[in-house]
This record gives C-alpha cells, structure tokens and sequence, in this order.
C-alpha cells in the first residue's frame, strides 16, 4: 500500500477506537504510519481524510448487506417478514463491538464542528438509502427510482437514525426487528390503538 491507502486504514482504526473529535492528525500518522504532510497531500485535511474513511467503515458494513454474506434475507421484497429479516440483520451489525453506527451520532452532535464530515457524508447518505431501499426491494440499486428514494429511502433512513441512538443510549429497551415489523404491522392495518 501506498500512503494515501496507509492513511485511510489508520484514520479507520483510529475512528472506530477514538471517534471523530479526540482523533487527532498525530493519531492517524503513526497507526499509519506515514508522516504529517501526507494528509495535507493525499486528503487535503485531517477532516477530508476522517469523512472518507468513515464512508468507507460504512460501505464495509453495508457489504455485509449483500451476496452471500445477508444475513439470511430471503423472504418475498416488499414483505413484512423482508422488512423484519433486513432490520434484524441491521440491528446485528449494531451490537458488534466498535458498531460503526456509534460515529453517525458524533457527527449529527457535532455536525457544525465538523463541515466538512457532514457536507461529504450528506453526500453519501443519497447512496446508501439507495442501497437499503434495493435490499427492502429485492432489486439492483441502479433500479431505486429518485420518487421511491425520495420516500421509501427517507422512511429508511429516519427508522435507522432511531435504532441508533436507541441502541447507544438504551441497548436493554431498544426495539429487535420483531418489534419493529410488528410495530408497522399494527400501524398499517389501524390496530396500534390496542
């Protein structure tokens, strides 16, 4: 490897045991090994380096999503029992020690601190709903229309935006993906009443 792919493996590593803000330059130079002006040369600035790795930490979670690797997502796409096996294979990655998830709560706290995380990750964001909405779905990303995007990829990224914080703050109350499908389950039919 070469600078530039030592750097973003450091700045990796350093995320998932530092978070954003106690990550420092210093930090990421020697778990990479490489020196100062490399970041300057190869990211631009520390935050650019930070906002790229940890698009790449979620883009290595969300390959869990896929081929053979998903987590046991067979059931019928659009089906209630897809939606309940999708967020119960989301809510694994969760648990999982050094979760990548813990970070997206770091940024949306300091999401002013940190323009440059947020503006690059604002970016990605459109990709990945995309993705989730095709795993919900059964079909290839490049097939999620902008309207269903605009709505079925929101409504995803809302309910993920919850189960994280949930999970970080809350981990004993925090819903399983029964509890989730049985939720949409009793709101779509009108009986979340009783």
């Amino acid at each position: 490897m070469g600078h530039r792919e030592d750097l973003l493996e450091g700045a990796k590593r350093c995320l998932l045991h530092k978070g954003f803000l106690r990550t420092t330059a210093r930090d990421i130079v020697k778990e990479s090994g490489t020196n100062l002006a490399s970041i300057g040369y190869h990211y631009g600035s520390k935050e650019a380096l930070l906002a790229q790795a940890y698009g790449e930490l979620v883009a290595e979670t969300s390959d869990a999503f896929e081929g053979p690797d998903s987590g046991g997502v067979t059931a019928e796409p659009g089906s209630l029992e897809r939606f309940r096996q999708v967020w119960a294979h989301i809510i694994g990655t969760m648990r999982e020690p050094g979760s990548v998830w813990r970070l997206g709560i770091e940024i949306a706290a300091l999401g002013d601190r940190l323009p440059v995380v947020r503006d690059h990750l604002a970016q990605q964001q459109r990709d990945a709903e995309r993705a989730l909405v095709a795993l919900f779905l059964g079909i290839p990303a490049e097939q999620v229309t902008d309207d269903v995007l605009d709505t079925v990829g929101r409504f995803c990224t809302v309910l993920m935006s919850g189960l994280i914080l949930q999970w970080q703050f809350d981990p004993e109350r925090a819903p399983d993906a029964d509890a989730l499908a049985e939720g949409l389950r009793r709101v779509l039919e009108g009986t979340g009443r009783g």
